[in-house]
């Protein structure tokens, strides 16, 4: 049986969606380039900040935000969901950090990262949300 490896994002600027994410995520972060990646980028004409292909490393799957030319999507068919003890202010901080509503549903926000992609941020099911 499969196991879930890493969670892909086409992307136009895969280093800043991937900066997006890991400051969206609770632990984690970009994944560090050590010297030999660098080399390789290198010899490539490529940096860091114009790497296609950067990888977010947490204490869940991986996220491999990969640079796609052209990309022009109206609807991702895969998405992430983010549960948040306080899911109004979960969504007050991503939109601090780029994110956009798209739209509120009974217990979960659909969102958008910076290029688009849907997400949802839903309550903790250790902590349901209030009844309002």
């Amino acid at each position: 049986m499969g196991r879930l490896r890493e969670i892909v994002f086409e992307s136009r600027s895969a280093p800043a969606l991937a900066r997006f994410w890991a400051s969206a995520l609770d632990g984690y972060a970009v994944r560090a380039y050590d010297q030999a990646e660098i080399d390789r980028l290198a010899a490539l004409g490529l940096t860091p900040e114009t790497d296609p292909v950067v990888l977010v490393d947490g204490p869940g799957p991986s996220l491999c935000v990969h640079q796609v030319p052209g990309r022009d999507y109206t609807n991702n068919r895969v998405h992430l969901d983010i549960a948040a003890a306080d899911r109004a202010a979960e969504v007050e901080r991503l939109l601090a950090l780029g994110a956009r509503v798209q739209r509120e549903a009974a217990g979960y926000t659909v969102m958008l990262d910076p290029e688009g992609n849907q997400f949802c941020v839903v309550a903790s099911p250790l902590q349901p949300e209030p009844s309002t």
